[in-house]
């Protein structure tokens, strides 16, 4: 789908060191471009990523480079635990009052809130400008499997969790940004943010 020229740019955190994580990420933003008609595009930080040894900050600092240059951001909360680098990249993304979404399509309920809270740790919840979207894929893989068709059934709980997701991204990128004192308190505030991140990064 070609770029609309008023598309937000999304930065897609989430773990991508297996096969399911690597495919499921592919599927969603693509999901994700289609349900919004080109209003989100995601930004994958695997397409982009390739470890080398002892290159680990130079892999830091791209990361974090792709995140200031989106718009809002997606984080896949999915796990009994967090990924620690996604939780890491979201601290970020909070430090610079960008919009977020907290995306989790894992039924467990995991973390220290209870049933009635958000099913993760209680220190990731709370935030301004951060939307939650929760989805449970089992109902719906249940109902689909008897089409036998693997790749339908992917496509359509991908188009569910998108559907789920682009929802609660338009709710971020709507909401107001906390005031931060002008033109000079933003500048400030992205220069703290920047200087945080440690030499290499500035």
């Amino acid at each position: 789908m070609k770029k609309r020229k008023d598309a937000f740019t999304v930065y897609f955190a989430g773990a991508l060191f297996k096969y399911g994580e690597l495919a499921g990420n592919l599927l969603l933003a693509k999901a994700i471009d289609t349900a919004s008609k080109g209003e989100f595009s995601c930004v994958l930080p695997q397409d982009f990523e390739h470890r080398e040894p002892g290159d680990y900050r130079a892999i830091r600092d791209a990361d974090f480079k792709m995140l200031l240059d989106c718009d809002c951001a997606l984080f896949n909360f999915d796990g009994l635990e967090l990924d620690s680098g996604t939780v890491a990249e979201f601290m970020f993304a909070k430090s610079i009052d960008m919009p977020c979404v907290l995306l989790r399509s894992d039924f467990r309920h995991s973390g220290d809130q209870g049933g009635a809270g958000e099913p993760w740790n209680l220190m990731c919840s709370f935030h301004p400008r951060t939307e939650t979207a929760l989805f449970n894929p089992l109902a719906d893989y249940a109902r689909l499997k008897g089409s036998k068709n693997p790749e339908r059934i992917a496509s359509a709980l991908a188009q569910k969790l998108a559907a789920c997701a682009v929802k609660s991204l338009r709710k971020a990128v709507a909401s107001k940004p906390l005031p931060k004192g002008g033109l000079q308190g933003a500048r400030t505030i992205f220069q703290w943010a920047v200087k945080s991140r440690g030499r290499s990064f500035e």
